[in-house]
């Protein structure tokens, strides 16, 4: 077997604000063949989130941060093409976290083989994969919603946020989603059974909120931060719950965000608050996958992507998180 020929893109530099092109660089490496318990992929999807912004800076987090020079790790579905595993062949599908690059040497241990493959495979990178879990856990373990309860969920058109809302009906709750687009949120209200929805670009977006949440809010789903979170936590009840699984309108920003101080607010209305990361819930993976999956082939929860053509897009797919050019869950088909 001649050398295979991948490309890949790495972190050029670590950018201040919001990334620039500039800040990656794409550059072609060979492999070889695989060694003794190795496996080598070719990656047909990967994933770009908005988490991915926060491991490009050299900071201390739950994750290390990304190196310079090398590859930007993520979410990837690949096939194998040669395989020196015994329960890997050429053909299978598997999900890596070798994230931006067209190929990769990998040891057999760090894939995991999609059996079955879920229709479409797309799935196993949202709804059926971390994004769904992260919805369900961050939901349900940490907010316990109640039937009749308002649920509000900022981000709802993402990956994460639209399948929040779906659970929050599921389990009986009122949905209210917040997205930046008319458009949008006719699909949360139209298409995925939201009971409302708010523009938080609109001027009068407060009082929108007043309005869709007319007995307050009891369980917040936070992907947004900033001044849409603001204006949320004026309106919890009593006893409400947050869970905080991201901060996107922050992500970019250069200087600290100072803004108005909620812990009054948690404090007189008895609330709680709590961050989460869902790879801590990693023992009870196969819960929430079996439940997810039953829900999903039961027809009660539906999946969004967006999918954008080409490895060569994929810098500019990454970008597009922060102006919300994706509707669910934003993927790059690696042609």
């Amino acid at each position: 077997m001649s050398d295979t020929q991948a490309a890949r893109i790495v972190l050029a530099k670590r950018p201040t604000g919001t990334p620039a092109p500039d800040c990656f660089r794409t550059e072609t490496v060979a492999l070889g063949e695989p060694a003794d318990g190795q496996v080598l992929v070719k990656t047909r999807y990967l994933s770009v989130d908005p988490y991915m912004r926060g491991r490009m800076n050299d900071v201390k987090s739950y994750v290390p941060p990304y190196r310079l020079d090398e590859p930007i790790s993520g979410g990837a579905i690949c096939e194998v093409i040669a395989s020196r595993a015994s329960h890997l062949q050429p053909g299978d599908l598997v999900l890596t976290q070798t994230g931006w690059q067209t190929h990769a040497l990998l040891a057999a241990e760090k894939v995991r083989k999609l059996d079955p493959v879920p229709q479409p495979v797309t799935l196993a990178l949202g709804l059926l994969g971390m994004t769904g879990l992260t919805a369900y856990f961050g939901l349900i373990d940490i907010c316990d919603p109640k039937p009749g309860e308002t649920i509000v969920v900022s981000g709802a058109a993402g990956a994460v946020g639209m399948v929040v809302g779906q659970i929050g009906k599921i389990l009986g709750c009122r949905v209210v989603g917040i997205a930046g687009s008319d458009a949008k949120n006719r699909y949360l209200t139209d298409e995925l059974g939201f009971d409302a929805a708010v523009n938080y670009k609109s001027p009068t977006f407060y009082e929108d909120m007043k309005k869709a949440c007319p007995d307050g809010v009891d369980v917040y789903f936070d992907n947004v931060g900033g001044p849409v979170t603001d204006a949320v936590m004026k309106q919890i009840n009593d006893f409400a719950r947050i869970s905080v699984c991201g901060q996107i309108s922050l992500y970019n920003l250069s200087e600290p965000d100072v803004g108005p101080r909620i812990a009054p607010i948690l404090l007189t209305r008895k609330a709680k608050m709590q961050g989460f990361i869902v790879g801590d819930y990693h023992a009870r993976f196969p819960e929430g996958m079996a439940q997810l999956s039953k829900w999903y082939n039961d027809g009660k929860l539906k999946s969004q992507e967006t999918i954008i053509k080409g490895f060569d897009r994929t810098i500019e797919a990454f970008l597009g998180l922060f102006t919300g050019i994706n509707t669910g869950k934003l993927i790059v088909e690696v042609e």
